[in-house]
C-alpha cells in the first residue's frame, strides 16, 4: 500500500510548485560565495587571494545597481509578483540582506585578520595609520599637504548648506566638528578623491624592513585614512569629533523608452548622463564604529532603511585591492599563460619568415585555405586570440578579394584592434556593416564612442532591434574567390574583446560551409534591415527558434528514455533560470535521462529532489579563468549532437536577446567539445556540487586520487597541441 501512494504521489507532481526552484537573486549570492571562497583558499596564490577579494566586491556593487534596484523599485510601486520560487520583491530583499550579511563579515575578516599578515610575511605592508612611526607621519601629512588637500572640498551640512549630493560608488568621510566658542557640533562630508591612488605608498627609506633588515617591497596607507587624520587643514578652528568612512551604492541601471525614441544612441546618451549621477540610493556601507546619530542622519537624507546598511569592520570598497595586482611579484599570482596558436592557424606562419615573408595576400589567401579545408575550433584563453579571431578580421580589411565584412560586437576594449581593423577595411573601400549594441550594460559609453568613430569611417552602423539586446557573436566575411563568391563564418561565445579574450573561457567555430553563410547573411539582413526570418538552415536563433528547438531536444532525450533506452544530456552555460527549460529537464529526469550541468552562476534548478531530479547533476567550476562558453550535448540514441553559442538557459537570452546556437559537425571538433565536458565533470579541484537545499559543496580528491584541475589540464592539452606564440 505504501508503495502505491509513493507512487501516486510521484505521478501528480506539480512542476511549477514553488518548491522546485531556487531563488534567482539568491543563487547569484551562492556563486559570489564561490568567488570569495578562492580569497579564503591557502592554495590559491596569495596577490591573487586580494584580486577575488576585489571581485567580490565588484560584483557586490553590480548586484545591488541593478538587481537590488530593480527589486526596491518594484516595491516602491507595490508589484506583488511572485517568482517561480514563491518570493515576492520585498521578500527577496529581506532574504538578501540576511544571506549577505555573514558573507561580507567574513570577507573582511579574512581580510583584515589572514591576508594582511600573510602580506606582511612578503614583505608588503598595507600599514593603518596608528601603526606609521613620527617620521612616516611627518611624510604623508607633507604628501597631504602638497597632493591631497588642494583637491578636497569638504561641504558642510547646515541650515545654510544642505545635505549635499553623494555620488554612486564613491568612498567619503563622514566628519563631525564642534565649534569651541558654542560647543555646536556640525557635520560636514568630504570625498575621498578618485583622482589620487587609493594606497598611497612610502619612500623605499621610510619602508619597514623584515627581520633580516631586508626593505619591504610595498609599504603604504589607505588615502582615506592619511586625509582623516590630517583634517584640521580642512577645519581650521575646529575640534574633530568624529570621522568614519562611508560608500554610497545607487541605482545605476538605464530606463531606455525605446518604442518612444526617435534616436536610440541620443536617448542612451541622455541616460548615462543621469546615470553619473545616479538614481536613489540602494545601499550604504559605514564604519562599524560610526555613531548613531551619524548613520540615523545618513539614512534619512539618504532614504534608507536599516536593512539597506552594511557596517563594516575594516576597510571599505575592497574592490580597490586589485591595485596589488600589479607589483611585480610572478612567484605571488598565478603561472603566467601564454595561449598557443592552435596548428591550422599556425601552418600559413612556417613560411612566413625574414628570409622569405608572406603578403598580405599570401597569409590571407593561406589563412581561408584552412577554413576551407575543414571547420576550425578556437578555444580562448587556451588559444590566441589575436592569432586566430583578430586574424580574421585583420586579414579580411586588407584581402583584395574580401568584398564585405559583418560584425555584432557587444563588448570590446578601448583599443580595439577588432574596431581598427573594421576601420581599416571600410577605408580600403570593402562593404563594413557593424550592429553595435549600445545597450551592453556598464559598455553603453565605450560602444557609442566606437559606434561614432566606425561611421566617421564609412561603416554602415546599426544599433539593434528595438526590445532587443543583439547578444550574439557573430562575424561573416564574403570573398570573391576565382568565379564564385564564398563565405567564411565565425560564430562564438564570446566577445570580440582581446583583453576579455586572455580571462575569459570561450569557444569559436569558424567554418565556410554554405548553410551558415546564408544562415549569417539572412541573420545580418534581420539585424540591419526589415527582415524578418523566420527559419533557418542550421542555426537556432533567439527569440525565434532556440528555446523551442531546445525543448525538443530534451524531450527527445525524455521520450528514449521512455523506451528503456540510454539517454544523456550535458550542458555547460552560465546561468540556468528559464522555467520551461527547468521543467523539461524535470520531465526527462523523471523519465530517467541522466543529466549533467555546468552552471557557472545562477541556478534555478533544484538537483536530487526524489521523484523530480534525482537523475540530475549541476556543479559550477570556478578558478583562474571565468568560465563563458555554452555547450549543449544531447545523446540522442547514439547519433550523438553537440551544438555551442552565446545563449544561456534564461528568459532574457531565449525573449529578449538576440541569440545564435550552431550545431556541431565537424567529428574532430565535436570530440574536443565532448571531452571539455568530460573534464569538467570530474574536475575535483575547481568544481562545486549544488546540493538539493541550494549550498554548495566544493570536491576534494581524495588521499590517493590525483588532482584534476580543468583550467590546468586544458592549459597542458593547449601546449602539447602545438607551439607557444
Amino acid at each position: 500500500m505504501a508503495k502505491t501512494e509513493t507512487k501516486k504521489r510521484k505521478t501528480n507532481i506539480d512542476l511549477t510548485d514553488s518548491e522546485y526552484y531556487f531563488n534567482r537573486e539568491l543563487s547569484w549570492l551562492e556563486f559570489n560565495d564561490r568567488v570569495l571562497h578562492e580569497a579564503l583558499d591557502s592554495r590559491t596564490p596569495l596577490l591573487e587571494r586580494l584580486k577575488f577579494l576585489a571581485i567580490f566586491s565588484s560584483n557586490l556593487d553590480e548586484f545591488f545597481m541593478v538587481r537590488v534596484a530593480g527589486l526596491k523599485q518594484q516595491v516602491e510601486a507595490n508589484v506583488s509578483k511572485l517568482t517561480p520560487d514563491g518570493r515576492d520583491p520585498w521578500q527577496q530583499l529581506v532574504d538578501i540582506s540576511q544571506r549577505l550579511r555573514p558573507m561580507i563579515e567574513k570577507q573582511n575578516e579574512h581580510f583584515e585578520q589572514v591576508l594582511r599578515g600573510l602580506l606582511a610575511q612578503e614583505n608588503i605592508y598595507l600599514l593603518d595609520y596608528f601603526d606609521l612611526n613620527v617620521e612616516q607621519r611627518t611624510y604623508l601629512q607633507n604628501f597631504y599637504e602638497d597632493h591631497v588637500f588642494p583637491v578636497l572640498t569638504p561641504l558642510a551640512v547646515d541650515p545654510g548648506h544642505p545635505f549635499p549630493y553623494i555620488s554612486n560608488l564613491s568612498l567619503n568621510l563622514a566628519v563631525v566638528v564642534r565649534e569651541p566658542d558654542t560647543d555646536n557640533e556640525r557635520f560636514a562630508r568630504v570625498k575621498v578623491p578618485k583622482v589620487l591612488p587609493r594606497f598611497v605608498q612610502l619612500p623605499k627609506e621610510l619602508g619597514f624592513y623584515d627581520e633580516k633588515g631586508k626593505p619591504a617591497i610595498w609599504t603604504g596607507v589607505p588615502l582615506e585614512q592619511v586625509i582623516s587624520h590630517n583634517l584640521e587643514a580642512l577645519f581650521p578652528g575646529m575640534t574633530i569629533q568624529e570621522c568614519y568612512p562611508f560608500r554610497i551604492t545607487r541605482n545605476a541601471d538605464l530606463a531606455v523608452e525605446e518604442d518612444e525614441a526617435d534616436d536610440l544612441l541620443l536617448a542612451i546618451q541622455k541616460e548615462l548622463r543621469k546615470r553619473r549621477m545616479g538614481g536613489s540610493a540602494v545601499r550604504m556601507e559605514i564604519d562599524q564604529n560610526a555613531s548613531h546619530e551619524i548613520k540615523s542622519m545618513l539614512m534619512r537624507e539618504l532614504k534608507l532603511d536599516e536593512q539597506d546598511v552594511y557596517n563594516i569592520n575594516g576597510l571599505l570598497s575592497l574592490g580597490d585591492l586589485m591595485y596589488f595586482m600589479n607589483l611585480p611579484l610572478p612567484e605571488l599570482k598565478d603561472s603566467k599563460w601564454q595561449p598557443i596558436v592552435p596548428p591550422p592557424f599556425q601552418r600559413y606562419r612556417e613560411h612566413d619568415n625574414t628570409e622569405n615573408q608572406l603578403s598580405v595576400e599570401e597569409k590571407s589567401e593561406s589563412f581561408f585555405a584552412e577554413i576551407k579545408k575543414s571547420d576550425l575550433l578556437v578555444h580562448h584563453p587556451y588559444h590566441s586570440f589575436s592569432a586566430t579571431v583578430q586574424q580574421f578580421i585583420e586579414l579580411a580589411a586588407f584581402d583584395p578579394k574580401v568584398l564585405a565584412i559583418k560584425m555584432t560586437l557587444y563588448r570590446t576594449s578601448g583599443d580595439s584592434p577588432i574596431v581598427n581593423a573594421l576601420i581599416n577595411a571600410a577605408e580600403n573601400g570593402k562593404q563594413v556593416a557593424v550592429l553595435v549594441e549600445l545597450k551592453a550594460r556598464f559598455d553603453e559609453e565605450n560602444n557609442i564612442l566606437w559606434a561614432r568613430k566606425l561611421e566617421k569611417s564609412g561603416v554602415h552602423v546599426v544599433y539593434g532591434l528595438v526590445g532587443l539586446k543583439t547578444h550574439t557573436k557573430t562575424a561573416l566575411v564574403v570573398r570573391q574567390e576565382e568565379d564564385k563568391i564564398h563565405r567564411y563564418v565565425h560564430i562564438g561565445t564570446g566577445n570580440y574583446n582581446p583583453k576579455t579574450a586572455s580571462l575569459y573561457t570561450d569557444l569559436g567555430l569558424f567554418s565556410s560551409r554554405e548553410e551558415l553563410g546564408a544562415d549569417l547573411t539572412d541573420l545580418f539582413n534581420f539585424l540591419t534591415g526589415h527582415s524578418r526570418q523566420r527559419s533557418y538552415r542550421k542555426l537556432l536563433v533567439a527569440p525565434v527558434s532556440l528555446r523551442d528547438r531546445m525543448i525538443v531536444l530534451i524531450q527527445r532525450e525524455r521520450d528514449r528514455a521512455k523506451k528503456g533506452e540510454k539517454a544523456h544530456i550535458m550542458a555547460k552555460i552560465n546561468a540556468l533560470v528559464d522555467p520551461a527549460i527547468i521543467r523539461s529537464l524535470y520531465e526527462a529526469s523523471q523519465a530517467g535521462v541522466q543529466i549533467d550541468l555546468i552552471v557557472r552562476g545562477i541556478c534555478c534548478l533544484r538537483p536530487g529532489i526524489e521523484g523530480v531530479s534525482d537523475n540530475i547533476r549541476v556543479i559550477s567550476i570556478i578558478g583562474r579563468f571565468l568560465e563563458h562558453s555554452r555547450i549543449f550535448y544531447f545523446y540522442n540514441n547514439g547519433e550523438e549532437e553537440i551544438y555551442m553559442g552565446s545563449a544561456d538557459w534564461m528568459q532574457r537570452n531565449l525573449d529578449r536577446r538576440i541569440e545564435a546556437v550552431v550545431p556541431v559537425e565537424e567529428p574532430q571538433i565535436f570530440k574536443e567539445l565532448k571531452q571539455i565536458l568530460e573534464i569538467m565533470l570530474a574536475d575535483n579541484r575547481q568544481a562545486w556540487e549544488l546540493q538539493p537545499q541550494g549550498h554548495y559543496i566544493q570536491r576534494q580528491p581524495a588521499d590517493d586520487e590525483p588532482v584534476r584541475s580543468s583550467h590546468q589540464q586544458l592549459m597542458e592539452m593547449a601546449l602539447q597541441s602545438s607551439t607557444v606564440t
